[in-house]
């Protein structure tokens, strides 16, 4: 049967063991869901456990299934970097050879001064930090003088935070897309994000309207190819973000996992045909980042139970693709993303089963599958990647 719908589903974060050049990137040891499953005694993630996660690794409370209903395998990821951006890139088909700037000691003067001119506020923080940890740190100040706070990280990120009643949302957007101008050349970061907070000195929270701002993709992606061959491509969280907006026919934004899910499962209520692709970013913003493996476990079994709600609903014509995009190890010391493999997990009611489709030696693997599922997209195939679509399907 013509499988006409892909559903491509990123959880943000859940890398599934170290990649063959951890060391350069300072990770050995690093597998976000073994180790996430073991300090928690264990997951309770049944629907997972039957699309096969058990098989690639040992996951305390996901044994091996012994009739698998999905295929199973691991992806390497070939970017220069361990970020959002490159990881969803390189699943679409664009992979960096040359990483992102990063700026361990914060953002010279030739960036901030013209920042500071082009916005008409001051800047303060300007240092590698915790989100959380540098709101509660200058938020007061924030809020009595209206600066701006500027950190980043450990990732290619100019991140902007301010106080939603002190600094209008809808202005903090405008301050970002400055800074992506100014972000250019040799200082063109990955992302520029919009980190919008609430509350009061020793209670602040940050909100659910946090947006970032990417460089586009320097070639067309899956997406863009999709897209000028008149399929829908639904993008739900933060992809748009991701991708700049391009190859995109419908961009949903979304405030939590639980929202993405919903928002999914009512796409493929309602487009029976193309590509939904989604991103769960809470598994790497609220629980990787803040080394909470009790909250990055309860995220993982909420999304199995709202997996055992999606897959009900897919039909001989659908192929559903779990992945990552990075890892992001809540039980090391670092706070920073971490260069994993990648977990593949694929499954449709007219696909093959109990499958290994691993290693796989890249994460565009994904994109070139995707092309042999959608051949009136593929004008041309995607540099160095294989498909495992005939695999899939037995032909």
């Amino acid at each position: 049967m013509r499988i006409t719908r892909a559903i491509v589903i990123v959880l943000d974060g859940c890398g599934i063991g170290d990649a063959p050049d951890a060391a350069a990137f300072g990770d050995e040891g690093a597998n976000t869901l073994a180790n996430t499953a073991r300090a928690v005694g264990g997951l309770n993630c049944p629907n997972l456990a039957r699309l096969g996660l058990g098989h690639l690794h040992d996951v305390a409370g996901v044994p091996p299934a012994t009739a698998p209903i999905g295929s199973f395998g691991k992806m390497r990821q070939r970017a220069a970097g361990k970020d959002s951006t490159s990881g969803h890139w390189e699943l679409m088909g664009v992979t960096l050879t040359d990483p992102f700037p990063l700026y361990p000691q914060g953002f010279g003067p030739h960036i901030l001064d013209l920042f500071m001119r082009r916005t008409g506020r001051g800047v303060i923080g300007n240092c590698p930090a915790s989100g959380t940890e540098i709101i509660a740190e200058l938020g007061q100040r924030h809020c009595r003088k209206g600066e701006w706070i500027v950190y980043t990280s450990a990732d290619s990120v100019f991140q902007i935070a301010a106080h939603e009643e002190v600094v209008p949302v809808e202005e903090l957007y405008a301050a970002c897309r400055i800074a992506r101008a100014i972000l250019r050349g040799p200082d063109e970061v990955g992302r520029v994000i919009a980190r919008p907070f609430v509350g009061t000195p020793g209670a602040f929270v940050r909100t659910h309207r946090r947006r970032d701002f990417s460089l586009e993709p320097p070639a067309p992606t899956v997406l863009d190819r999709m897209m000028a061959a008149g399929i829908p491509t639904i993008g739900i969280g933060k992809i748009d973000d991701l991708f700049a907006g391009r190859g995109l026919s419908e961009k949903i934004h979304t405030d939590d996992n639980i929202d993405g899910m919903e928002k999914t499962i009512a796409a493929l209520r309602r487009a029976p045909t193309g590509l939904v692709f989604t991103n769960l970013v809470e598994f790497d913003m609220l629980w990787g980042h803040r080394n909470d493996p009790r909250g990055f476990a309860a995220g993982l079994e909420e999304f199995d139970r709202r997996l055992g709600e999606l897959l009900p609903l897919l039909t001989p014509a659908d192929a559903l693709f779990l992945v990552a995009d990075h890892g992001v190890d809540p039980t090391t010391p670092s706070t920073d993303h971490s260069r994993e493999l990648i977990p593949l997990l694929a499954y449709g009611p007219s696909l093959r089963a109990g499958l290994n489709l691993g290693p796989r030696d890249t994460c565009a693997d994904l994109a070139a599958t995707l092309l042999d599922i959608f051949p009136e997209a593929a004008a041309e195939p995607v540099a160095g990647a294989t498909s495992f679509w005939r695999e899939l399907t037995g032909g």
